[in-house]
């Protein structure tokens, strides 16, 4: 028998809102003369070249027009949290002179600032002025535009979340410039000559201390139909495995910085083809203030021993544990190492009983999904941010798979596993149980909020089953691709 858990979110860093809130983006005011406004000086700037040239295909150009938001005067930090499922994203400025709230609205989702840029596309001598609008991630590949700026960057890198992410940061350290645009979104233009004119939206120039002049930038474009298709973007690597097995005592833990594994509701739910299967993905994510980092040393063909280490506030290892074993999984989508006893899929009836368990089983720990990076110790950078990276291959001899704290690790619906057999199952309610940790394995400081429930109702004859998903709260699934 399973028992509900809370709907409430219960953010470990939840955001005290020191300012009164500003309306909503469209139509909104003037903030209150009490709110804390930006310094005389602009807070970013923004920065374009001369002349940008974008490779074309198909009537679209993959470009970032080179267009630049650069810290001036002490570092640019926007830190976001959805305090409940029910609620909009609410965005505090961390300026230099207190908290300053933007509007309820500037961030629909956890991925960027709505509405932030516009872009005025004339063709040179032909054609019509083209009017887009942009949202902006500034988190992107920073780089250090002053010799006396600091020497790294704390922030993240991309706007990574997933539909039921709850906490975010954007940052650009002082003397730092990040991208405004990405070239995952192509302008639709065909190959040319043009001049484009580039504004930060007013409610953002105004409220970072941009003039109209200071937050406009005109340059000249040329399109050229050489590119066969889009660029792909960079992956960083994987942390480092340790060399050999631990030897020594086991354990050294009790009072150190320790993860805290939970479950997001069960998304992208549907009914396979053939009507027989339903399919979901899961994410299980860290809310603690230590990493989960697991080691494999291999013992057999197939299967390596896995340990859990554990560090303290400085990030030096303090102790470890065995907490299982990993397997070689040779399934197509998978082919690498999963870790074993990381998560539980389940589907309960109305009675909160086992009608289904997923034959997913073992996992390879990746920090695919930004859940929450405002929680303690959050870590911004994680370098093993995809499967490809963490997990191995048939000839490792071992591997390390890290659950940073505030990332999630997402399994999608395409996996080979991930789905639940419908077959014998009567029509009515049903719960999709994601349980984190559900052996107990690894040592977490939390074991009470592992579980997370998704609700579901089946419909149809059986070769022919429909399912329908009630929403939760005001989360629109439809569009987010997720990364895992």
């Amino acid at each position: 028998m399973f028992l509900r858990s809370s709907r409430a979110l219960g953010l470990t860093a939840a955001l005290v809102l020191t300012v009164p809130v500003l309306a909503a983006v469209p139509g909104a005011t003037a903030a209150p003369e009490d709110q804390p406004r930006a310094a005389e000086t602009p807070a970013i700037s923004l920065w374009a070249p001369d002349h940008v040239t974008a490779y074309g295909y198909r009537n679209r150009a993959w470009t970032d027009l080179g267009l630049r938001v650069v810290a001036e005067d002490g570092p640019f930090e926007l830190w976001s949290n959805r305090p409940s499922y029910d609620q909009e994203i609410q965005t505090v400025w961390k300026a230099p002179g207190g908290d300053v709230t933007l509007p309820l609205g500037a961030m629909d989702t956890f991925s960027g600032l709505d509405g932030f840029l516009s872009l005025e596309v004339d063709p040179t001598g032909r054609g019509k002025t083209l009017t887009f609008t942009r949202k902006a991630c500034l988190n992107g590949y920073s780089e250090r535009v002053e010799p006396s700026a600091p020497a790294r960057s704390p922030y993240p890198t991309g706007c990574w979340y997933n539909a039921y992410s709850v906490g975010s940061v954007q940052g650009v350290q002082e003397g730092w410039a990040t991208p405004v645009l990405t070239t995952e979104r192509p302008l639709r233009i065909p190959a040319g000559e043009y001049t484009v004119t580039a504004r930060i939206a007013p409610l953002y120039a105004d409220l970072f201390g941009l003039t109209e002049e200071q937050a406009t930038r005109t340059l000249s474009l040329t399109v050229t139909d050489d590119s066969p298709e889009p660029p792909h973007e960079h992956r960083s690597p994987a942390y480092r495995p340790a060399a050999h097995a631990p030897t020594g005592p086991q354990g050294a833990r009790a009072d150190g910085p320790m993860p805290d594994l939970r479950s997001l509701p069960a998304w992208g739910i549907n009914v396979a083809e053939n009507g027989n299967f339903l399919r979901f993905s899961a994410t299980v994510w860290n809310a603690g203030n230590s990493p989960v980092v697991v080691d494999g040393f291999r013992t057999a063909d197939e299967e390596m021993t896995a340990y859990q280490y554990f560090f303290d506030a400085d990030g030096n290892q303090t102790g470890y544990e065995e907490v299982g074993s990993m397997e070689w999984d040779a399934k197509p989508s998978h082919s690498h190492w999963h870790f074993e006893d990381f998560a539980r899929y389940s589907l309960l009836n109305a009675d909160m009983v086992e009608a289904v368990r997923s034959r997913k089983e073992a996992f390879c720990l990746a920090n695919t999904d930004s859940v929450d990076l405002t929680v303690a110790d959050a870590e911004w950078k994680p370098e093993n941010t995809d499967l490809l990276t963490s997990c191995g291959d048939y000839s490792s001899l071992s591997i390390r798979e890290v659950l940073a704290a505030g990332w999630g690790d997402t399994y999608t619906q395409y996996r080979a596993g991930q789905s639940f057999d419908l077959r014998g199952l009567p029509n009515g309610t049903y719960y999709i149980a994601v349980l984190a940790n559900p052996e107990n394995r690894l040592v977490e400081s939390d074991k009470t909020n592992n579980l997370e429930l998704r609700e579901i109702r089946l419909k149809g004859k059986e070769g022919a089953r429909k399912v329908v998903v009630p929403q939760v709260g005001i989360i629109e699934e439809e569009g987010y691709g997720g990364t895992g």
